[in-house]
């Protein structure tokens, strides 16, 4: 049956490994760090900037799952909504590479690494994305691996 949803959306059978995508960027305000700290990562050097100075960080810096959460906005901004996915399955290889810093845009790629078809679920291929996300300096700040689920357009069909 064809889900009414994702119909006129790519599928697994319609990606490639070796793609990338634009995943755009996005400006980090400060409100934007001290809210998201103060409801989630609430360390003095995301919340105070005094204390940020301080810090081995040097000033007030975006909490790294912070930064984690906006690149996947951004994924799903510029892809995920573009394809039947029907959800994360979980990252791995997770790497702050630089803090984001107050005023820092932040931007990237996520390349198609791997495609493959479930073994036990032949209606669904998994899809793995590494993340390379970068300051308006082009200075990596974090890179991961993802998996997300996909719906296969033909659930009969050998990978």
């Amino acid at each position: 049956m064809t889900n009414p949803v994702t119909k006129d959306r790519r599928h697994f059978e319609d990606l490639a490994v070796g793609e990338i995508i634009d995943l755009g960027s996005t400006h980090v305000s400060k409100d934007m760090i001290t809210s998201f700290a103060r409801e989630f990562d609430p360390f003095p050097f995301h919340l105070d900037e005094k204390a940020a100075k301080e810090s081995l960080l040097g000033g007030l810096a975006s909490s790294g799952w912070q930064t984690g959460a906006l690149s996947l906005r951004m994924l799903v901004d510029n892809f995920l909504s573009t394809i039947a996915s029907c959800g994360g399955l979980g990252f791995r290889d997770l790497k702050w590479k630089s803090p984001v810093m107050v005023n820092d845009t932040i931007g990237g790629t996520a390349k198609i690494a791997e495609l493959r078809r479930s073994a036990s679920h032949p209606q669904w291929g998994i899809v793995t994305l590494d993340f390379d996300i970068t300051n308006q300096h082009g200075k990596p700040v974090m890179t991961m691996r993802l998996a997300n689920l996909v719906e296969c357009r033909n659930a009969e069909a050998l990978a």
